[in-house]
């Protein structure tokens, strides 16, 4: 698979980037997401996984998740990780997602991460159409969006406040919650959007 253009830097960094997802929790991450997410078990599709640190979560849970990661190496720190976690991975890549599509299946959990930003305008449409496809009737998708100063290296874009509710109702899916909080990590002039999206059952 050729490395997406969003990805930029990620492989080299991947090292140091896998201590620094792992060293926050899957609570402190989604926190109050959490009571929009659906029991256990259920179909999960965990896209743009980074290391795992989610998608094995959710599979000690008792979800049966799909780790989707497009970088090669923080795909393997996230196998190595969380090995015999009974989480299945694959290489794919927003916005088109081939083959997850392939797969055939609908998922009631869609979680997007910390990936948003690092699609264009036009690349957001088309992912949210294609997300929105894979939901299962009923299904959410639990999306962060990241605002602030772009690193050094990285692919990122400005993702207007407004664009994601509207891109959902294009798209027949409606809000169900929306949040903003400080970053985590305490970057200076990081914050986030939180969203829970739903298809309709």
């Amino acid at each position: 698979m050729t490395r997406p253009a969003g990805t930029l830097g990620y492989g080299e960094a991947a090292d140091e980037l896998a201590v620094q997802y792992e060293s926050v929790t899957f609570t402190e991450v989604h926190g109050e997401l959490l009571a929009h997410y659906p029991p256990a078990p259920a179909a999960v599709l965990d896209l743009g996984a980074g290391t795992g640190r989610d998608a094995a979560a959710l599979a000690a849970l008792g979800h049966r998740v799909l780790a989707v990661e497009p970088t090669p190496e923080l795909r393997a720190h996230g196998e190595r990780l969380h090995a015999g976690s009974g989480v299945r991975w694959l290489a794919d890549a927003l916005p088109e997602l081939p083959a997850v599509r392939e797969g055939g299946e609908r998922y009631d959990l869609i979680l997007v991460t910390a990936v948003w930003m690092h699609l264009d305008p036009a690349e957001r449409r088309s992912a949210l159409r294609t997300v929105g496809a894979l939901l299962a009737p009923g299904g959410r998708l639990s999306l962060t969006v990241r605002h602030g100063p772009v690193p050094a290296g990285r692919r990122m874009y400005n993702v207007p406040a407004e664009e994601t509710p509207a891109l959902a109702r294009e798209f027949g899916l409606r809000v169900v919650h929306r949040a903003s909080r400080q970053d985590l990590h305490g970057r200076g002039g990081v914050h986030w959007t939180l969203f829970v999206l739903e298809r309709p059952a």
